[in-house]
């Protein structure tokens, strides 16, 4: 009888379900892709009823469900910062605590009323730690029988970092770093003071960090300030943060904007505020000390664990750029990272640590390049739901039995310079779009990175896009020696890829410095000349494996433009109705749904009708 087991993260951010039957991952979801509430913290009801039944089972026939922390821990952790830092901390105190009193105190009768909603069987549930089961979402997916074990996020129960060995079916924790001392909690207080949204934004601080300026003196003292007095940095890799810089334990914001402004001169700024320099230099800033950080505690993982191979997950493993400096270091000679990183891989490591510690089967199938099926691990809808799509919207379109005359046609649009919403196949798990909920554009277009931030996803001009390229392209393009399916390192772009760029680069304002061409690739080619690369195996996704070598048979040209097919602040898109209405209220010139491709232009007859004009806001 075959052992099934549900791993569920909830009610932080990122909720997400993921089952596995023996072993084997079946299916993971984020429940924001169903919801279409970004960063959904729900309980993930959608996410459950997918995953069972993408597995052909019932809710009656789940061995065990494994949640991914320890929520009594946590309110520990609560409860012991609240009196350490007594009298501070009174406003988020009486904020925070009915909650817990109310609800998650009785966490375990609140999960077991969720899930009575969807079925009656009592079935046993487990509460593995939250660093613990980051580190099997990192271990066990992997392609290594043995490795050290880095996770590295805001803060689980008490745990903010930790370091790990993993050996068959067994990980030990070996050390911790624990709250408030946290890399995941700077880089986010950062993150809140360049403007951004902490849990979403750090990533376009981190976009943002290129355009410092790494000569300024500026950049050299905000580095020094981070160093010198609010992080006192030691050599393993470890940190103390010096906490009257900061209110995020006990109050209600990130920083102490008062102190922060004495510090280094300037105010927050705010979502409206224009980025000026001084904020791309303390990006960098913190950038640079990050990438230090993370390189440190690599360093001291294989010193405790003589490996030669790493495993990563935890927000900060999302960390591209981090991840490419440490990849260029070669401390390692593999590492591997979960591409669901955040909390809703945690679900998938809960579910693994229910296999492997609960039920205590041994790790005998290691797959190559690893066992999570490319992250296409979502729902996949039949033709029969795109022709739903059709008729609910009159939608004109153009049908292809043949595959191979489908991508000539859309690399051929490429080429010409349109933008094409490609979605295929079952849903990506992560935050990535790799291939089959992607919007595509020609790399070579020097326009092409303006028009698709602004008259597609409608977001900051500044953020860079992603390059898809053909596996076996990789190192014509990029200087790396190895795949990177996951979208999970920045690497620099070749010198031979290059063009030259005026001597007064750095003191340009930052649109020029971002319309400067810098590479015969320009629309994937950052302000620092590199890229966060995704490569693409011919088994792993044959069908854009496919479209992309029909682009090179086109163009001589093994990469395009890949970005996510959502538009700001709202999530990948996860059915083909979201497909076709993120299409229509874009500027996006094709779609392809399975073989049906949709053009923008063919749609223009039904600008007349006032239900198209109220549902796309087509005026």
């Amino acid at each position: 009888m075959s052992t099934i087991i549900l791993g569920l993260s909830a009610y932080y951010h990122d909720s997400a379900a993921a089952l596995i039957i023996d072993g084997e991952i079946i299916a993971a979801a984020h429940e924001e892709r169903f919801t279409r509430i970004k960063h959904d913290p729900s309980f993930p009801h959608h996410a459950i009823a997918y995953v069972i039944s993408e597995a052909g089972i019932s809710y009656n026939d789940i061995s065990v469900i494994s949640f991914y922390d320890k929520p009594f821990i946590k309110f520990e952790r609560l409860l012991e910062t609240y009196h350490a830092f007594v009298p501070k901390g009174l406003m988020s105190f009486l904020s925070a605590i009915p909650v817990w009193i109310k609800e998650k105190l009785f966490f375990k009768r609140m999960l077991k009323d969720e899930l009575k909603k969807i079925g009656t069987k009592k079935i046993p549930i487990l509460f593995p730690e939250h660093h613990l089961s980051h580190a099997a979402s990192a271990f066990y997916p992997s392609p290594f029988k043995e490795a050290a074990v880095l996770t590295i996020d805001g803060v689980g129960e008490w745990a903010t970092t930790t370091i790990g060995y993993a050996k068959d079916n067994e990980i030990k924790i070996i050390r911790e770093l624990h709250f408030p001392h946290s890399l995941g909690l700077l880089y986010s207080a950062f993150t809140y003071y360049t403007g951004f949204r902490v849990n979403s934004g750090e990533y376009k601080l981190m976009g943002l960090a290129p355009y410092g300026n790494p000569d300024s003196e500026e950049t050299k003292s905000f580095k020094e300030l981070i160093l010198n007095e609010l992080a006192d940095l030691r050599e393993d890799g470890s940190l103390l943060l010096n906490m009257k810089y900061f209110n995020f334990a006990t109050g209600l914001r990130m920083t102490n904007n008062k102190k922060w402004t004495k510090l280094f001169g300037f105010p927050p700024r705010t979502e409206e505020m224009p980025i000026s320099q001084n904020y791309m230099n303390m990006a960098l800033a913190i950038q640079q000390v990050t990438e230090e950080i993370m390189i440190k505690l690599a360093e001291t993982a294989k010193k405790l664990t003589n490996s030669e191979n790493l495993v990563m997950a935890g927000g900060v493993a999302l960390n591209s750029v981090g991840n490419g400096k440490l990849l260029k270091t070669g401390l390692f000679k593999d590492i591997w990272i979960q591409p669901a990183a955040g909390d809703a891989g945690g679900a998938l490591g809960a579910a693994y640590l229910g296999w492997y510690l609960w039920k205590g089967e041994k790790r005998t199938k290691i797959d190559t390049p690893d066992s999570m099926k490319g992250a296409f691990l979502g729902p996949e809808f039949s033709e029969k739901e795109i022709k739903g799509v059709i008729r609910k919207y009159k939608a004109s379109y153009n049908y292809y039995d043949s595959f191979e005359e489908l991508i000539e046609f859309t690399a051929s649009k490429i080429n010409e310079g349109n933008v094409v919403g490609w979605y295929q196949g079952r849903m990506e798990y992560g935050p990535r779009a790799l291939g089959n909920r992607s919007i595509l554009g020609d790399a070579r277009n020097p326009d092409m990175q303006k028009k698709m931030n602004l008259k597609i996803k409608y977001r900051e001009g500044f953020r860079p896009f992603a390059p898809t390229v053909l596996e076996e392209d990789i190192n014509e393009y990029f200087d790396i020696n190895c795949p990177s399916p996951y979208m999970l390192h920045v690497i620099p772009v070749l010198d031979k890829r290059l063009v030259s760029l005026p001597e007064n680069f750095n003191q340009l304002e930052l649109y020029k410095r971002l319309y400067t061409l810098r590479s015969d690739v320009p629309a994937i080619t950052h302000i620092d000349n590199s890229a966060r690369i995704q490569s693409v195996s011919r088994t792993t996704n044959f069908k854009y494996w496919s479209l992309i070598n029909e682009f090179k048979k086109q163009t001589g040209y093994g990469v395009i433009v890949n970005t996510s097919f959502n538009v700001r602040g709202e999530p990948i898109v996860c059915t083909p109705d979201d497909a076709f209405r993120c299409f229509m209220r874009t500027e996006m010139d094709y779609l392809v749904l399975g073989n049906f491709i949709f053009d923008k232009k063919m749609q223009k007859n039904l600008e007349n009708d006032s239900n198209w004009k109220e549902e796309f806001k087509l005026d």
